[in-house]
């Protein structure tokens, strides 16, 4: 596996930090005490500019308007852009727009594509992805109340989701929704296009989360569907092909948060060590003189260079050998960089103290949404008990085989 950084690739990335650090991160004290709406307009003007540079949708299809990077590549873009909240938004590779444009690229229709697929990838509209339910575990997307069903060519779709995340504004949704629900677990749901104008398609509220309501852009809704109709033709890929489709774009979309988890990880303990050699703690004594201070930052940069390493071998076995072939991985990365971003950014609002706590640094914000990261994607304890169970599949088929064998297990 080589991941060395070719020159052109190394040119890029450093235009790219040093567009966050100069233009976004100073944008971040609006975007932490004013509405998204309210900043909108200033956020406009550096998309603008990142497209005059032709770094606009680093991830997506040449074809229509992207950079078409390769999933390596991305990742280290994803990190880089990670650093500010802002920063996939401003290139125009944020969820859930990424995701959506994945999946429309790789199945939609010539018609979809062009009405939605293009306009998406070049940011004229937003999209959101509508899946869990709020009665229902997100853990265990098979579990699904939404239904849709078929009458006189159009969809009928009722049911009720949230967390959906960037409703507010949205032009349409994906909604998943049992069309099937007498066939096996996996090929009951499909994807369906919904544009939000359409009758019957309710954004009931902005979700707050840990006090945060948010809007456009920067927020979570639940939706209600009631006898929302839709054509026909508005299914994405094939009828019951939903959990396939998305499990496709798992793997993938993985990547892209993990990397952006631990840009937050570089960000965070940037900020500690800028801390820590500053702040007076006695006459002639800095924060950085502690013991304890050195072992956070030398644990702190250890973790995140293992959990860096861990992701960026798995982008490239997910490129070069398909996901399939990389499941555990997969699962491997989510909590595992999850769990490093909590402790860096943990010892990060230590170090700050009172300080961390206001919102006049980035780290109370990283703290209030990121500590979703353990719960969005699928609770860190499920992908421990899968990744468990196929590690042990093969064992257990040879139990009987190992205790006769030995009983010293050589």
């Amino acid at each position: 596996m080589d991941f060395t950084v070719n020159e052109e690739t190394q040119v890029m990335l450093d235009l790219m930090e040093r567009f966050v650090q100069e233009e976004v991160i100073p944008l971040e004290p609006a975007f932490l005490t004013k509405n998204f709406s309210e900043i909108e307009p200033q956020i406009d003007r550096l998309r603008a500019r990142v497209r005059q540079m032709g770094l606009w949708g680093p991830a997506q299809p040449k074809e229509y308007g992207g950079m078409g990077l390769p999933l390596t590549d991305f990742a280290l873009v994803s990190e880089v852009l990670g650093r500010s909240p802002l920063g996939h938004y401003v290139f125009g590779c944020h969820a859930p727009d990424a995701g959506n444009i994945e999946i429309l690229h790789d199945h939609g229709t010539p018609e979809q594509k062009e009405r939605w697929l293009g306009p998406l990838v070049r940011g004229e509209i937003r999209s959101c992805f509508s899946m869990t339910e709020v009665e229902l575990p997100g853990s265990n997307p098979v579990m699904m109340d939404t239904t849709a069903v078929l009458e006189d060519g159009q969809w009928v779709i009722n049911g009720q989701k949230w967390y959906t995340t960037s409703a507010d504004g949205a032009a349409f949704a994906i909604v998943m929704a049992v069309t099937d629900p007498e066939a096996p677990p996996h090929q009951r749901a499909s994807m369906i296009i919904v544009p939000t104008d359409t009758p019957g398609f309710d954004l009931v509220r902005n979700i707050s989360v840990m006090g945060h309501t948010g809007d456009g852009w920067a927020s979570h809704a639940e939706i209600l569907y009631h006898s929302c109709r839709v054509p026909e033709e508005n299914l994405l890929g094939p009828r019951g092909a939903g959990f396939r489709i998305a499990q496709e774009r798992l793997g993938p979309g993985r990547i892209h948060h993990t990397m952006r988890w631990l840009g937050i990880c570089r960000r965070a303990l940037d900020l500690l060590c800028k801390r820590a050699v500053t702040r007076p703690i006695a006459p002639g004594q800095v924060l950085a003189d502690r013991e304890i201070i050195q072992a956070w930052i030398a644990e702190s940069a250890a973790e995140i260079a293992a959990a860096r390493a861990l992701t960026l071998q798995t982008a490239w076995k997910i490129e070069h050998l398909g996901w399939k072939e990389v499941r555990e991985e997969i699962s491997m990365i989510k909590f595992v960089v999850a769990n490093v971003m909590q402790k860096v950014v943990d010892r990060a609002l230590q170090v700050f103290g009172g300080l961390g706590m206001t919102d006049d640094t980035i780290l109370a914000y990283f703290h209030r949404h990121e500590r979703a990261a353990r719960i969005y994607d699928g609770a860190d304890e499920v992908h421990k008990l899968s990744l468990a169970r196929r590690i042990l599949k093969p064992y257990r088929a040879r139990a009987a085989e190992i205790r006769e064998g030995s009983h010293v297990f050589r």
